[in-house]
């Protein structure tokens, strides 16, 4: 039977959930929840479709077109997710999903069609896609079910960091409050001259996917000074948002909240660290290696409109370094009511 292409129909939720979990390239992105949390958080048009032969699923592709004065307009699978792009039980169908998508990108006089893959060989695609340059890593490690392993895996420099923070007398408790974790976070992104999510979408996230997500959070006494979000997919622990305080530094906070998260990870029987994406080049990226993790190159592609060039909305570029700069400079409130509008069409 050919393979057909039909637009996500409400009720499908647990069919298209059932069908990424038989494949093992299945991401905690594929999962159909998103679709209600970016369409929600960010007013973005969800146009999701999937793959059908004979009756049954064979591929999905998880699609919202983007629009920003900013930024431009697209088509991403997915924004706001770090992998999760088209997922096929098959070349045949993988190549229709990908026709599918730079149909709607001509339809729609969109410039570019852009899909994220945690994997290089992930999905076929039609010739006419191009990679992207390689400007992402992502950094996953097994742990083990033992402290004491997991611990003695860590690098000199950076266990000596963990033993600090332990030292210092922090303490760690996970949980499901927003604002704690969104004061640390919203003022670590302005630190870094970042917008900031609005606190309905880190809300939303937390209803939404309450089966599988909490918030760790760093106390020094009884002072919050580190939080982090995180997901769990299969047997995957995904720390994803998080920040800290000026203190945090000092108090080895955030080396102490990671350590933490892979406790409780390990507990629960997680065996899979996923240390999440990372530019290259950046403090973020650094932090990472000194852990013992080793970066792989995530594999992004694009269909692209005659004369477009691949997006290039990332703080790397040259362009936005004055905007940077000034964004550190800003005053707390004010950071937190502007980036919202902003940071939707960075995706």
């Amino acid at each position: 039977m050919a393979v057909s292409v039909k637009p996500f129909a409400p009720g499908m939720e647990s069919a298209w959930d059932a069908f990424i979990a038989t494949l093992p390239a299945g991401t905690f992105f594929h999962r159909i929840a998103w679709r209600e949390v970016i369409s929600r958080a960010f007013s973005h048009a969800a146009l999701y479709a999937y793959a059908e032969r004979d009756g049954a699923i064979v591929g999905v592709l998880p699609l919202f077109h983007m629009k920003s004065l900013l930024f431009g307009n697209a088509l991403v699978s997915s924004p706001f997710c770090v992998y999760g792009g088209p997922l096929a039980a098959d070349d045949e169908a993988a190549l229709a999903l990908a026709d599918h998508a730079s149909g709607l990108m001509r339809k729609l006089s969109l410039p570019s069609v852009e899909f994220r893959f945690l994997q290089a060989s992930a999905q076929a695609l039609p010739e006419a896609w191009v990679a992207g340059p390689e400007r992402y890593v992502t950094f996953r490690k097994p742990i083990a079910a033992d402290d004491e392993a997991n611990l003695a895996a860590i690098p000199r420099k950076q266990r000596a960091m963990v033993r600090k923070g332990i030292a210092n007398g922090l303490t760690s408790a996970a949980g499901m409050a927003v604002d704690p974790f969104y004061r640390l976070y919203a003022e670590s992104v302005r630190n870094l001259g970042t917008p900031v999510f609005a606190r309905r979408y880190f809300r939303l996230l937390l209803d939404i996917f309450a089966d599988c997500a909490d918030v760790l959070t760093v106390s020094d006494g009884e002072t919050p000074i580190a939080a982090v979000l995180n997901f769990y997919f299969r047997d995957e622990v995904l720390p994803y948002y998080g920040g800290g305080s000026a203190r945090a530094r000092g108090r080895a906070a955030n080396d102490f909240m990671y350590w933490e998260v892979m406790r409780h990870a390990a507990a629960r029987g997680v065996r899979v660290f996923d240390f999440g994406r990372s530019k290259l080049g950046t403090g973020a990226f650094s932090f990472k290696k000194n852990w013992g993790f080793a970066p792989t190159p995530l594999h992004y592609h694009y269909c692209l409109a005659p004369g477009a060039a691949i997006p290039d909305n990332n703080p790397l570029n040259p362009k936005y370094r004055l905007m940077i700069a000034a964004w550190k400079r800003l005053p707390l409130a004010l950071a937190n009511r502007l980036g919202p509008p902003i940071v939707r069409g960075i995706g």
